[in-house]
C-alpha cells in the first residue's frame, strides 16, 4: 500500500505545475459553501428546502421607502449625461442620507446595512441612472471602508471611519496600472521605507510612487487608497527587504499628486487616473499598520470576493427589470398588423429570455447575498454570480433593445434603455473581466477549494519536508481514491434513472458528472489544465449553471407563499436553460478532450443515449411572454426594487398597458353580450 501511495505522489508531484505565493494566497482566501456539495456531486437539498436567513430589516426598508425613492425621484439621467457630473443638489443628498456609508457601522456614523440592503440600494438605483448607482456602489464596495473595517488598526478605524460616514471624506481605491492591470502582483508602483521630512519631522516613512488609471471617484476623492510594492532595502523595520503587496492610506491633496478625468463610455460618474512622484507618508498609512505591510493580495482578494457578490449583481438585477417591465408593457402597447408585437412568436421568444434572466438573476443574487450575510466569503459563488449576472445582464439588454425597434435606438430625454445599452460592458469589464473570471477563476479556484482532497494533496507534495508530505499524502489519497470510485458508480446509477426524474435528480446527476470529469481532467492532464483554458471554462460552466439552477429552486421554495400557478413556468423555462447550457458545456469539454478515448468512456457514463436536456420548449415561452402583457402579483414581485416615477415616461408606458388591458376586458365583455 505503501509504494502505491509513494508512486502517487511522485507522479502529482511531477505532473503538478509551480504554485506561486500568489496563486496560494489567492486559493487560500474566502470560503465556500454549496457550490462545493454541488462540486463533489451531492448537493446539499434540505440548505435550498430553507427559507432565506436574511432579511431587510424595519430601518433598512424604511430607508429604501424614503431615502432611496426620494433619491430616484430627483434623476434626471438625461440632464446629468449631459451635465458628465452629478448635480450638487444630489452629491449633497447622498452624503446627507450617508449613501457612502452604508455598510459603516453603526458606532462610526454609518448605517451598518446587511450585503441584502446594500444590493436593493444600488438595484433601485441602477433602475434610474447607471451613473449615480455606480457613484454609491463603489465606496460601499471594493474601498478604504471595507479594508479598515477587516484590516485597519483600532487607531486607523477611529479617525477615518467617521469621516467616511459623513462628508469630511469621499474614498477611492487605486489598484489599476497601465503595466498590470489589475494584477496586483505585476504591478510595478513602488513604496520605499527611507527617513524623510513630514510635518516638519523627520521619520521613518514610505516614499510612494504610482501611477493608475481607471479609478471610480479619482477625480474627487479626497481619500486615496492605493496598492504598492512595499521595499525596505535599508531594513528600517525589519530584516526583508521585498516585503511584498501593501496597501497605503494618502491624502489627495497631497502637492506630488496628480489627477485626470476619464469618461467610460460616456457615463457622467466620477473615474480618472491617479499618478503619485515621491509622495512620502507615515508609516501608520499602511492599512493595518506595519504588521500588514506585504499582506495587500490577501486582503484585496479576500474583501473582492465579497464585493463583486454585491456590487454589480445589484447592477445587474436593477438593469434586467427595467428591461423586464418595459419591455412587457412596450410588447402589449405597440402593435402590427393590429395586434400587440407581444403575440409573435419571435417577438414572445425575446420576451421570454428577458423573464428568464430575470427570474435568474434575481434568483442568484439572493443566493450569494445570503451567504454574504451569513458572515461568508464566498470566493467561488461570488465570481460565478458577477459574471452570470452581468452576463444575463447584457442579453437581456440587446434583446430589449431588438424588441423596441426605433424607439430602441433614437436616443432623447425618453429613451429608458440607450443609456443601459451603452453602459452594460462597464459591468462586464470590472472586479474582474468576465473572459478572465470564466476561463480561469471559476474552475481554477473552484476546482481547488471545493474538492475535498485537491488543497491538501497540494499541500502535502509542496511540502520541503519530503518525508512529512508523503506521511500525509498516504493519509489522504486513498480516501481520495473511495471518493472517486464512488462518484461513478453513484453517477451511473442516476443516469438509468433520469428520463423520469425531479429537478434535483437531474441536478444531481449532473453534478456528478461534473465531479467524475473533474478527476479525469486532473488526474490526466494535471498542470496541463491550466493551459487549456477552454475545457476547465466548460468544467465551471457546468459549475455555474448548476448554482443557478439550484438558486431558481431555492427562490421557488423561498416564495411558495406568494406563489402564483405561472411562477412554475418561470422555474421550469429556467430549470431547462440552466440544464441544456450545462450538457452543452459538457458535450463540448468531450469533444476537445484531448484523449478520445477517454472521452468516448466518459460519454458513455454519462450520456450513454445521447443528449438529455432540451432548451425551454416554445409553448413554455409563449406563456411567460404572455404573463410579462399581464398584470399580476408575480410581475410586480419580479420588477420590485425597480423605480417608476410618478412623472417619468415609464410610469406612462405602465399605465398605457393597464388601460389596454381593460380596453380588452371591455371588448370581451361587449362581444359576449351581442
Amino acid at each position: 500500500m505503501l509504494s502505491i501511495s509513494h508512486t502517487l505522489y511522485n507522479y502529482v508531484r511531477k505532473v503538478m505545475p509551480p504554485m506561486s505565493a500568489t496563486e496560494q494566497v489567492a486559493i487560500n482566501s474566502g470560503t465556500v459553501g454549496f457550490e462545493a456539495s454541488l462540486f463533489r456531486g451531492s448537493p446539499d437539498w434540505h440548505a435550498v428546502q430553507t427559507a432565506y436567513s436574511n432579511s431587510l430589516s424595519a430601518a433598512e426598508q424604511n430607508f429604501l421607502d424614503n431615502q432611496v425613492q426620494t433619491l430616484c425621484s430627483k434623476i434626471n439621467d438625461w440632464e446629468i449625461l449631459a451635465n458628465n457630473d452629478l448635480p450638487q443638489e444630489i452629491w449633497d443628498y447622498l452624503h446627507q442620507e450617508k449613501f457612502f456609508a452604508l455598510s459603516i457601522p453603526k458606532k462610526y456614523g454609518g448605517l451598518e446595512f446587511s450585503a441584502l440592503a446594500n444590493s436593493a440600494v444600488v438595484e433601485m438605483l441602477s433602475s434610474c441612472s447607471i451613473s449615480v448607482a455606480v457613484t454609491v456602489m463603489v465606496p460601499n464596495s471594493l474601498g478604504p471602508a471595507e479594508l479598515l473595517l477587516e484590516y485597519g488598526t483600532t487607531e486607523q478605524k477611529n479617525y477615518y471611519l467617521p469621516r467616511l460616514a459623513t462628508k469630511r471624506e469621499l474614498p477611492c481605491f487605486a489598484l489599476t496600472s497601465p503595466e498590470a492591470g489589475s494584477d496586483a502582483t505585476a504591478i510595478i508602483d513602488s513604496g520605499i521605507i527611507c527617513k524623510g521630512t513630514y510635518n516638519d519631522a523627520e521619520i521613518i516613512g514610505i516614499k510612494l510612487n504610482f501611477n493608475k488609471r481607471y479609478i471610480t471617484l479619482a477625480p474627487v476623492a479626497t481619500l486615496i487608497g492605493v496598492a504598492v510594492k512595499l521595499l525596505d532595502p535599508n531594513q528600517l523595520i525589519g530584516n526583508k527587504v521585498e516585503l511584498g503587496i501593501t496597501l497605503c492610506l494618502i491624502d489627495a491633496a497631497h502637492k506630488n499628486i496628480t489627477r485626470l478625468r476619464h469618461r467610460p463610455l460616456d457615463q457622467a460618474f466620477m473615474n480618472g487616473s491617479i499618478a503619485g512622484v515621491d509622495v512620502f507618508v507615515p508609516l501608520n498609512s499602511i492599512i493595518g499598520g506595519v504588521a500588514m505591510a506585504g499582506n495587500g493580495w490577501q486582503m484585496l482578494v479576500e474583501c473582492l470576493s465579497v464585493g463583486r457578490g454585491i456590487s454589480l449583481p445589484a447592477l445587474s438585477s436593477g438593469i434586467s427589470k427595467l428591461c423586464y417591465r418595459a419591455s412587457g408593457a412596450y410588447a402589449r402597447l405597440r402593435t402590427q398588423f393590429k395586434l400587440p408585437i407581444g403575440k409573435f412568436d419571435g417577438v414572445a421568444s425575446g420576451l421570454a429570455h428577458i423573464a428568464g434572466f430575470t427570474y435568474m438573476i434575481n434568483a442568484l443574487r439572493l443566493f450569494t447575498l445570503e451567504s454574504i450575510d451569513s458572515g461568508n466569503k464566498p470566493a467561488v459563488l461570488t465570481a460565478i454570480t458577477k459574471y452570470h449576472t452581468t452576463e444575463m445582464a447584457r442579453k437581456a439588454v440587446n434583446i430589449a433593445m431588438d424588441l423596441h425597434g426605433g424607439k430602441g435606438i433614437m436616443v432623447g430625454p425618453h429613451n429608458y434603455l440607450a443609456n443601459v445599452y451603452k453602459s452594460i460592458p462597464i459591468a462586464i469589464t470590472v472586479e474582474g473581466a468576465n473572459i478572465l473570471t470564466r476561463s480561469l477563476i471559476i474552475f481554477g479556484q473552484g476546482s481547488i477549494r471545493c474538492h475535498p482532497y485537491i488543497l491538501q494533496e497540494i499541500m502535502a507534495v509542496t511540502n520541503k519536508n519530503i518525508k512529512t508530505g508523503l506521511r500525509d499524502f498516504s493519509k489522504i489519497i486513498y480516501k481520495h481514491i473511495f471518493y472517486s470510485v464512488y462518484n461513478i458508480i453513484k453517477l451511473k446509477f442516476y443516469t438509468f434513472l433520469l428520463p423520469k426524474s425531479s429537478y434535483k435528480r437531474k441536478i444531481t446527476h449532473m453534478s456528478l458528472a461534473l465531479a467524475v470529469m473533474s478527476e479525469v481532467a486532473l488526474a490526466l492532464l494535471g498542470g496541463r489544465i491550466k493551459r487549456l483554458e477552454l475545457l476547465s471554462a466548460r468544467l465551471g460552466d457546468i459549475l455555474s449553471y448548476l448554482c443557478i439552477a439550484t438558486a431558481v429552486l431555492k427562490y421557488e421554495s423561498a416564495n411558495k407563499a406568494n406563489q402564483e400557478l405561472s411562477e412554475s413556468d418561470y422555474v421550469a423555462w429556467s430549470i431547462a436553460y440552466c440544464l441544456n447550457k450545462s450538457e452543452q458545456a459538457l458535450t463540448d469539454f468531450l469533444d476537445n478532450f484531448p484523449n478520445k478515448i477517454v472521452a468516448r468512456i466518459l460519454r458513455w457514463c454519462i450520456v450513454p443515449f445521447g443528449r438529455l436536456h432540451k432548451p425551454p420548449l416554445d409553448n413554455l415561452a409563449k406563456k411567460l411572454s404572455a404573463h410579462m402583457l399581464q398584470d399580476s402579483a408575480l410581475r410586480d414581485r419580479l420588477s420590485q426594487g425597480c423605480f417608476f416615477g410618478a412623472d417619468s415616461i415609464l410610469n406612462d408606458l405602465e399605465q398605457g398597458r393597464l388601460k389596454a388591458i381593460q380596453v380588452d376586458s371591455f371588448a370581451i365583455k361587449l362581444k359576449n353580450t351581442c
